[in-house]
């Protein structure tokens, strides 16, 4: 029996909210073109790793992230991707603690590929810098790189562009009312707005909390799942609830945190709420400014 070659560590995987999202053309491959602010978050899942020297990696928790086996889970492919880019023969025991609701467009999956990239990055010792890094986790996903980048940050092309930007400090309310959303059908909706001028960077630098800018998915979803548009109409008495990437999830936005739980103390019965404060900076980069 192979044995491990190094103690398990810990490292945070944190969740994001897209203060907006834009649609502003389509590119010649097909995908379109957004913009976006990334927003992260103090709030996430844990991702445990054990490194090990006979090249094996596995889920050690016996778990499979979102009900899928194999190549097919998003952390096992972002270790396997690491492993085959850099030529290491080691591998990796992987467990994930999650509290990021899959589906909800919190970034979850997305944040957790990008914490095996970079961890392992560290604990594998194989030097890749975080721009190829990035790159790497585009494959993943469009939305790894921006985890993997650890900053919030105003996005364009795919979500992969990033401009880092430093956000003034706000409380999340995080509500989860478990729909998950078809995401092709969305994007594939006629009568989503696929045509938003393009803003400038320069409208963000001013710690604007972006009260002008929609979400081009909500109108969309609130016709398509009136559920959710009679959750938003029952919380606007506390603010306005915002729908997050093209997940079910929705979030609010608040100066302090009191409010915020305020407003997760006047959530409907059966709906999950989560207050967490925005950040500018990933702990994930932290942790490893600590050593690992």
């Amino acid at each position: 029996m192979t044995t491990p070659t190094e103690a398990w560590s810990c490292w945070p995987a944190p969740a994001k909210v897209n203060r907006f999202l834009h649609i502003v053309g389509r590119r010649d491959d097909g995908y379109h073109r957004l913009q976006t602010v990334f927003q992260l978050l103090d709030w996430g899942d844990e991702i445990a790793l054990r490194p090990r020297a006979d090249g094996v990696v596995t889920r050690a928790d016996g778990a499979v992230d979102y009900g899928v086996a194999g190549e097919d889970d998003l952390v096992v492919r972002a270790a396997r991707l690491l492993q085959s880019t850099s030529s290491t023969v080691q591998g990796v025991d992987i467990r994930v603690d999650k509290r990021i609701p899959p589906g909800g467009g919190f970034g979850g999956g997305s944040s957790d590929a990008a914490t095996v990239l970079v961890a392992l990055n560290h604990l594998w010792r194989t030097g890749l810098p975080v721009a190829e890094l990035a790159l790497l986790g585009l494959q993943l996903g469009a939305d790894v790189p921006v985890f993997v980048a650890g900053h919030s940050a105003f996005a364009e092309g795919v979500g992969e562009q990033l401009t880092p930007l430093s956000l003034p400090a706000r409380w999340f309310l995080l509500i989860d009312a478990g729909i998950h959303l078809a995401t092709a059908e969305l994007f594939g909706d006629p009568e989503l707005t696929r045509d938003s001028p393009a803003l400038k960077i320069s409208g963000f630098l001013d710690g604007s909390d972006f009260e002008g800018q929609e979400n081009a998915f909500e109108p969309l979803v609130l016709r398509r799942y009136p559920q959710l548009a009679a959750l938003f109409d029952a919380m606007r008495s506390f603010g306005r609830p915002r729908l997050t990437g093209t997940g079910g999830g929705s979030f609010m936005v608040f100066r302090d945190r009191e409010a915020a739980e305020d407003a997760r103390q006047a959530l409907p019965r059966g709906i999950r709420g989560v207050v967490a404060r925005g950040l500018n900076r990933s702990p994930l980069y932290g942790k490893l400014e600590t050593g690992g």
